[in-house]
Parts: C-alpha cells; sequence; structure tokens
C-alpha cells in the first residue's frame, strides 16, 4: 500500500475515531479505505476489493 496525506475536518476525524472506539473498524486508515472503497464503486461501478479490506 502506498501512503497518503490527507487534511479533514476535526468532525469527521471524530466520527472516524468513534467507529475505531465501538470495535466496527481497527483504524482510522480501514476507514478510510472502506469509505473510498464504496466511493468508488458507488461512482465508477465495479470496483475490485483487496482481501485486507479490514
Amino acid at each position: 500500500m502506498k501512503l497518503i496525506s490527507v487534511k479533514m475536518p476535526e468532525a469527521l476525524i471524530e466520527g472516524m475515531d468513534e467507529l475505531v472506539r465501538k470495535g466496527m473498524y481497527p483504524s482510522r486508515s480501514a476507514v478510510m479505505r472502506m469509505a473510498v472503497r464504496d466511493l468508488l464503486k458507488s461512482e465508477l461501478g465495479k470496483f475490485k476489493s483487496s482481501t485486507n479490506e479490514r
């Protein structure tokens, strides 16, 4: 995987942290990967997903 840096509003970061605290995702990175994957599926149609999504 490649590393990217992203600036985000505090409210979005807090939302990601809540998902991690609830145990829904192991990390902020996992939340971001799933969100981007879902966006690409929605906008581009079929999108091949990796086996290490969560």
